[in-house]
């Protein structure tokens, strides 16, 4: 069955730096887009980031990390990772990674309903 386990969250200063991880099993990685989502307390998930299954065209960024996250991906590795930098107290928030229920989609999965499994999240607090 499709696995997706998130790792790299922790407790980081404002304007520091993490790298969050996503470890997919039980699908052909390769052939499905990937995103991050966020949930900070009290409000709704909302879209991150997301990256189209070849991980070679440009991905796609919420306005409110434009510039300061990364997102990637290595098939080989069955991985998606999300570099995040100038961390704000605003990024605090528990991210989850998810994958695209559709192979091969053009350009990326952008809305909760593209994406059909999903990982049980990773908490980054961002405090001093």
């Amino acid at each position: 069955q499709v696995q997706l386990e998130e790792s790299g969250g922790g407790l980081v200063q404002p304007g520091g730096s993490l790298r969050l991880s996503c470890a997919a099993s039980g699908f052909t990685f390769s052939a499905f887009g990937m995103g991050w989502f966020r949930q900070a307390p009290g409000k709704e998930r909302e879209f991150v980031a997301a990256i189209r299954w070849s991980g070679r065209s440009t991905p796609y960024y919420a306005d409110s990390v434009k510039g300061r996250f990364t997102i990637s991906r290595d098939n080989p590795k069955n991985t998606v990772y999300l570099q995040m930098n100038s961390l704000k107290p605003e990024d605090t928030a528990v991210y989850y990674c998810a994958a695209d229920r559709q192979r091969y989609r053009s350009p990326w999965p952008l809305q909760e309903t593209d994406f059909g499994s999903w990982g049980q999240g990773t908490q980054v607090t961002v405090s001093s």
